[in-house]
């Protein structure tokens, strides 16, 4: 790739990054990790424990189940809008004046909304792991490095998807429901239809975790859980064949790299759309 090419992204980047700045989009998605990670800190540092952890272990563990839920949603919002709203409000017609290309643009897009969303997340784990060396806690480091990465997995596959609806959608209002839908599919309504599933039919322990793990919301709490309880006994029968079967390691890179398979999907149909749809609406 050329200077210009990266002189072009560079710029749409740190205009993007000053744009929600000025938006308080930053500042909404720090507050709202930070009302997460204070409600868990007020419950983590009770006396009593969850599959062995205490104080701040059982923080980050707890945070990171509540982030899987959080995390997509705070996505979705940040992405859904991008592009059908830049056709709408006129933005792609000063673009088209500028002597830049549409994958230009959207690649500085895309890692200017996964570092707003991702940000403010990674600065409160740094800052538990900070305060886990003041207080003496052991082990805090790999569990965070374990949460880091499967949320920044689960971050990037939820980008991706909001990027789709953006791109997909014909009209803001439209992207709006989608991204609400396509959330609530992934944190209620999968985990409903899935029970539905098994009460109706008699499925084998391998076909319940294939149902379950082409969620990425899912995938990333089996990504979490697996590190925390290798014999993943809070899964029942399906955790005891996910350890005997894959084990910890393959079930915690399985909660990464399916979730970034499917960003890394979402985001090549998005740019393959990009590349081809009118820009203006």
């Amino acid at each position: 790739m050329s200077a210009s090419a990266h002189a072009a992204e560079r710029a749409f980047f740190r205009l993007d990054i000053a744009d929600a700045l000025r938006s308080r989009w930053v500042a909404a998605s720090a507050v709202t990790y930070a009302a997460v990670f204070g409600l868990f800190i007020w419950l983590g540092l009770r006396e009593s424990s969850v599959l062995g952890f205490t104080g701040l272990s059982r923080v980050v563990l707890n945070l990171s189940s509540a982030i899987v839920l959080v995390l997509p949603l705070v996505a979705l919002i940040a992405t859904s809008q991008t592009v059908v709203a830049a056709r709408r409000s006129g933005h792609f017609e000063l673009f088209l004046t500028q002597p830049c290309r549409r994958a230009q643009w959207f690649t500085a897009v895309v890692a200017s909304r996964t570092a707003i969303v991702l940000a403010p997340l990674l600065v409160l784990l740094a800052a538990a792991v900070l305060v886990g060396r003041l207080t003496g806690e052991i082990g805090l480091e790999l569990l965070v490095l374990r949460a880091a990465g499967v949320t920044g997995a689960l971050a990037f596959a939820y980008v991706g998807l909001g990027f789709a609806v953006s791109v997909y959608a014909p009209n803001p209002e439209r992207a709006t429901v989608y991204a609400l839908l396509l959330w609530l599919v992934g944190s209620a309504l999968h985990d409903f239809a899935l029970i539905g599933v098994l009460l109706a039919f008699r499925l084998e322990p391998a076909v319940v975790f294939a149902l379950a793990a082409l969620n990425p919301m899912e995938a990333a709490r089996l990504g979490i859980l697996a590190g925390v309880d290798p014999e993943l006994s809070v899964f029942g029968p399906v955790g005891f064949w996910l350890a005997n079967t894959l084990g910890p390691m393959l079930t915690t890179l399985l909660g990464i790299g399916w979730p970034l398979l499917v960003g890394a999907g979402a985001l090549t149909l998005s740019r393959y759309r990009l590349s081809r749809m009118d820009l203006i609406a």
